[in-house]
């Protein structure tokens, strides 16, 4: 009886240790999995506006150009500011900003739902671009703070969630407000409202974790590069997500006009092939992340811009909608698995400026898409929608700048 006494106590303090790391990791899965979450709910309202273009093109009698400037107010707004908010919060976090910031976009979603004209449409772009800038900044570092250091893999579930709302909007659109009417709009703001819900638990854990986080982290020391080496490498870095997103924002923006015209389909179909895409995307994005950890980011970023290259250089030579369907779906989701490698990349270049840095790279995936979609949206005014394929198909040979990043070991 004592002995059994004896071994139930000294068995207890380890029972209970191996309790708390449990419970302490199964809380850390759950911040990971809601951030996640929340930025599928995010996108998804944002990825709404495109997929409602050729409505909105008809109803408010808009040329690509409109189109396009719709666009870049909304990525211009997000894109100029994640950088500001990212590096005030390295400094000052702010993790109440979180829900804060998903009230602009329960307005904007709001706004687009019965506006009756092209400058408060614009308003209302700019009001979701508030809110995704005030969200991506403090959502990626409660990702990298529930990482438990596989910093890929927490990044690319990130993103996946926001990719995976990507491709659920055009969907979600055809359903609910295709056919129906703009007025239906107005049942996204139920999933803002949700996001709302969700980031306001994730705050309070965040401002719970997060002296626990700075003592655990201390000042990091990047990679042994000198400053002149570091800012070349985030150029580098930068030119590369131009790249990508250009192209990125070609089809997002413009490849349900793309089908119409070449082929002929249905609004709806055309909505249903960009919703393949953007799940060849969403799949890219979460195999990019992990595969880093294992085989190194610089890798992963040459195998997806460079190795995209003869997609879509025969992309627009194809004549056959099923075969187009698929390089489409290959393009994106080799493409995508970059992204998650590039922050993840950059943030160990500045390893102390997180936030700063995921709102730089994230403001430049909006900004740059803001002003591809206006340009591009300007060339198939004057050229046609399939030029502006052909023009873009040579963008993911800027892939060969990789050999101009540095070799840096993934350390486990």
């Amino acid at each position: 009886m004592t002995n059994t006494s004896v071994s139930t106590a000294a068995s207890s303090p380890a029972a209970s240790t191996a309790s708390a790391s449990s419970h302490s990791q199964q809380i850390v899965l759950r911040m990971l999995g809601a951030v996640a979450f929340v930025h599928m709910l995010n996108d998804l309202i944002q990825s709404i506006l495109p997929a409602t273009y050729p409505m909105l093109k008809s109803e408010f009698a808009l040329s690509f150009t409109q189109i396009g400037l719709i666009t870049l107010t909304f990525q211009c707004t997000a894109s100029l500011l994640q950088p500001c908010i990212g590096l005030y919060t390295d400094r000052h976090p702010k993790p109440y900003l979180l829900p804060i910031g998903m009230c602009f976009t329960l307005i904007g979603i709001g706004m687009i739902s019965m506006v009756h004209s092209f400058p408060m449409l614009l308003l209302s772009a700019g009001c979701i671009g508030i809110g995704s800038s005030t969200f991506h900044p403090e959502a990626s570092r409660v990702a990298r703070m529930a990482s438990g250091g596989r910093y890929g893999l927490a990044q690319a579930m990130f993103q996946v969630g926001g990719n995976a709302g990507s491709a659920l909007g055009p969907l979600m659109a055809a359903a609910i407000v295709i056919g129906r009417g703009r007025g239906h709009m107005a049942w996204f703001m139920l999933f803002a409202l949700l996001a709302i819900g969700v980031l306001s638990v994730v705050s309070r854990w965040y401002a719970t974790h997060l002296q626990l986080f700075k003592r655990k982290s201390g000042h990091q020391h990047g990679p042994q590069l000198s400053r002149r080496r570091v800012i070349g490498s985030l150029l580098v870095l930068a030119s590369l997500v131009f790249s990508k997103f250009i192209y990125m924002s070609s089809l997002t923006s413009y490849y349900t006009f793309y089908l119409i015209d070449k082929f002929g389909v249905p609004v709806a179909s055309a909505q249903m092939y960009l919703f393949l895409f953007l799940a060849a995307v969403a799949a890219g994005t979460f195999f990019g992340g992990p595969i880093g950890d294992k085989i190194g980011r610089k890798r992963v970023i040459w195998i997806s811009i460079l190795g995209v290259a003869p997609f879509t250089l025969a992309m627009p030579y194809v004549n056959d909608l099923f075969w187009t369907s698929v390089l489409t779906v290959v393009i994106g989701f080799v493409l995508a698995s970059a992204f998650s490698a590039i922050v993840v990349f950059a943030q160990e270049l500045v390893p102390n400026n997180v936030g700063m840095i995921a709102g730089v790279f994230f403001g430049l995936t909006f900004g740059i898409g803001g002003l591809g979609a206006a340009g591009l949206g300007h060339i198939a005014d004057v050229a046609g929608i399939a030029y502006v394929y052909k023009l873009c198909s040579f963008l993911p040979l800027l892939g060969m700048l990789t050999i101009l990043l540095p070799n840096m070991e993934v350390r486990k």
